[in-house]
């Protein structure tokens, strides 16, 4: 519930303003002289003032709500100030509307014009202190990454921002970790700041694509060959482990590998050790070893399609990368990232993106912005320029999971505190916010 403080000296006038406010769902409380008016402020978390220019009988200057005004905007520059009097010259109220005043009402009011001047002030100052949360927000994000190489990702869910934590304190060390999450979500992206953020960054993060590698030539590309190992080979080759010595080697699906490869593939990790296709010369590196997948390796081991002691072995610590639909306030920064500027989008654009299950993971988002890029002939992308199936997605289904009913309900039995109705309704304080918009549900 909002709260509005009317400063009147008139009590027939303060009588009026809180019977027509408390009609409209407010809570009222009223002051008829400057002093009781900041005894409630000390009190109070007032959201708006009604403020009278005039506190004696017979004060027609103004002054006295002049010096008021100054003080409020001096000691509560967050709260709105309205002014409303019948008396009191047109300069002055320029000045104070300058000096910050919202709006000035003369007496006597029409009531519509009054409740419209404080529903839009209201939500102004709703949408200035969530836009104050979002930069704070901003602030400690840059502030927790500064000096940090986050390799150009965009994100701003909780989630990507806890899973660059983790991966930054992995980074200085050489342990081998795997990286899991859907095509397309982003892998790569983890592994290039781990290499970008460790002492061997100065050195090659060589990347190989297991699952596109065929049989027959994969311990070719991996530990190289020499002139004449097989046919085609007509000088020396080196491998990719060779070419990541000293720095940093990615694996992506490795999940993909062959029984056959996997056991070559072990020898190495375990010594370092390896020789090149056609020569008995063992070589050494120095190599540390990020994997990619995204099979359930645990499953694999069960079926008996990979080796258990290779798993531990690129398993160190593991990073869970979650699907985009499993992120949603990463959508519309990725978008507006791929977007670079070039076109903007409408409101119902960013909704549409949000309530798609995207699949295809960033990959897909991606293509779909440099398509609307090219299609769209407007300025501003609309939904209807996106081209998005309409099937139901998983993401508008997790936002329908609770109804509007269920969502007022919880925030009426916890007084309006936002993070105690998300507890109740176990969810996050993020995602209730996501549908109280959702919804159209104005914070109280």
């Amino acid at each position: 519930m909002k709260k509005i403080l009317v400063i009147d000296d008139n009590e027939a006038v303060c009588t009026a303003l809180m019977t027509l406010f408390q009609l409209q769902g407010y809570q009222v409380f009223m002051a008829q002289q400057p002093g009781v008016a900041k005894s409630i402020l000390q009190q109070q978390s007032i959201d708006l003032i009604l403020q009278d220019m005039n506190f004696a009988q017979g004060e027609m200057s103004g002054v006295q709500g002049k010096e008021l005004f100054y003080q409020l905007r001096s000691d509560y520059p967050a709260i709105p100030v309205v002014l409303l009097t019948a008396w009191t010259h047109l300069d002055m109220v320029v000045e104070l509307v300058k000096a910050g005043a919202t709006d000035y009402i003369a007496k006597p009011w029409d009531d519509q014009r009054l409740l419209t001047t404080v529903a839009n002030t209201l939500k102004i100052k709703q949408l200035t202190e969530q836009n104050l949360k979002a930069e704070r927000k901003q602030q400690e994000r840059l502030g927790l990454f500064a000096g940090k190489d986050l390799c150009g990702l965009v994100f701003a869910s909780t989630a990507m921002e806890q899973l660059l934590q983790m991966a930054l304190q992995l980074a200085p060390s050489n342990a081998a970790v795997l990286i899991t999450g859907e095509n397309g979500s982003g892998k790569e992206g983890i592994a290039q700041v781990l290499h970008a953020n460790s002492s061997r960054k100065q050195q090659p993060l060589i990347k190989v694509n297991m699952g596109a590698l065929p049989a027959d030539l994969m311990e070719a590309e991996l530990f190289g060959a020499e002139a004449g190992a097989y046919s085609g080979a007509t000088k020396t080759r080196i491998g990719r482990f060779e070419a990541a010595d000293g720095g940093t080697l990615f694996l992506d699906e490795i999940g993909n590998l062959s029984l056959s490869g996997q056991m070559k593939l072990l020898r190495v990790l375990q010594t370092g050790e390896f020789e090149r296709l056609g020569s008995s010369q063992t070589r050494k590196v120095d190599v540390r070893i990020i994997s990619a997948t995204n099979a359930d390796l645990s499953h694999a081991i069960n079926a008996g399609h990979f080796r258990q002691d290779l798993y531990y072995r690129i398993n160190v610590v593991q990073l869970h990368l979650p699907a985009l639909k499993d992120r949603v306030d990463d959508i519309v920064p990725l978008a507006r990232h791929f977007l670079a500027g070039q076109k903007s989008l409408t409101k119902k654009a960013e909704q549409a993106l949000q309530s798609y299950s995207w699949p295809g993971n960033v990959r897909e988002l991606q293509n779909l912005c440099q398509r609307a890029l090219l299609l769209t002939l407007a300025d501003e992308i609309d939904a209807g320029d996106l081209g998005l199936p309409q099937e139901q997605s998983a993401v508008k289904k997790t936002l329908d999971d609770l109804d509007k009913q269920q969502i007022e309900q919880a925030l009426q039995q916890a007084q309006g505190v936002v993070a105690r109705a998300a507890k109740q309704l176990g969810i996050s304080r993020q995602a209730l916010y996501r549908r109280m918009e959702f919804y159209g549900i104005e914070p109280v």
